[in-house]
Parts: C-alpha cells; sequence; structure tokens
C-alpha cells in the first residue's frame, strides 16, 4: 500500500488544522493505529505552525506566503515533509545548514514545560523515529522531514503486505 499527498498552503495558521486533519483522515481510513496517528498529527501541527509563524518573506517571489506539506503512507512507514520559503535555519559549524536534528531531551532551563512556544522542534524529534532539519539548497527556506514507523489496526483496509 502506498499512499501520497502534497499541499500548498497559505502561511495562515487556519491552514494547520486542515493539514492534520487530512493527516488523519488518511491515516484512519487506512487503518492505522490511533496513537501513530496522533503522533503523527501532533508533529505535523508543531512543523506547520513553525512555517507559518518562522517562514517568511525572504523576497523570492510569490510563494514567500505559502508552504508545503507533503505525507507519504509507503509500506510500513510514513514520512511527512514541511517546507517553506522563510530564511531557513541558521548555519551550523563551518557553514553549513543544519543537518540532522540531534536526538536530546529538552534542557529544562531551555524551554520551561509551560512554555507557549519554542518546544515544536523538539516534540517533532520525541514523537518521529527520524527527523531531518535542513535548509533548501539555493534559494532558501526551511526543510523539516520526519519519518515513523506505521502500526495497524486488524483488519485495516490498506494494510501493508
Amino acid at each position: 500500500m502506498s499512499i501520497w499527498w502534497s499541499l500548498h498552503l497559505r502561511r495562515e495558521a487556519a491552514s494547520v488544522p486542515l493539514a492534520r486533519r487530512l493527516l488523519l483522515g488518511t491515516m484512519e481510513t487506512a487503518g492505522v493505529d490511533p496513537d501513530i496517528s496522533y503522533d503523527l498529527s501532533v508533529a505535523l501541527s508543531e512543523a506547520c505552525a513553525n512555517a507559518v509563524e518562522h517562514g517568511g518573506d525572504t523576497g523570492h517571489g510569490d510563494s514567500c506566503g505559502a508552504y508545503r506539506v507533503t505525507a507519504y503512507l509507503d509500506g510500513e512507514k510514513c514520512r511527512i515533509e514541511v517546507t517553506d520559503s522563510g530564511p531557513g535555519f541558521p548555519a551550523g559549524p563551518a557553514g553549513s545548514a543544519v543537518a540532522e536534528a540531534p536526538r536530546r531531551p529538552v534542557p529544562v532551563a531551555a524551554v520551561p514545560y509551560d512554555a507557549e512556544s519554542g518546544r515544536g522542534l523538539s516534540l517533532i524529534e520525541e514523537l518521529a523515529d527520524h527527523v531531518t532539519i535542513g535548509n533548501k539548497p539555493g534559494r532558501g527556506g526551511a526543510v523539516v522531514s520526519f519519518d515513523k514507523m506505521l502500526k495497524w489496526q486488524k483488519g485495516a483496509p490498506l494494510m501493508a503486505v
């Protein structure tokens, strides 16, 4: 079983629940375990919220007010990618873009548990099996990609075989 879809969304808060509902509906229809679906939907919401908030205008034409969400359910894995046209992530060591998000606990002093912002990428890292964070080559913009192994409900109509 393989399903994929891609959305081109405006950088508006109302786009976040739209992407989340589409993902949840796809997973429910396919028969993915609800706990896995929930984890991925929260991670997607965080990635979309970051694109809406930080994917600002960089002067690259009319795509500056938009971001893209692509989801792949392929076999036993789901991969989600969120890209924007903002300034991207700061350069890492030796001037390179951030490549892969390290698996690390969130330092309590850095982001308080009740903070309303600043926890998104760490939350995505906790909810997904593999996370890659970087910049689009050339034109600018951030790319957050994450995947998770799927579990299926008994008798799932589109279960991978």
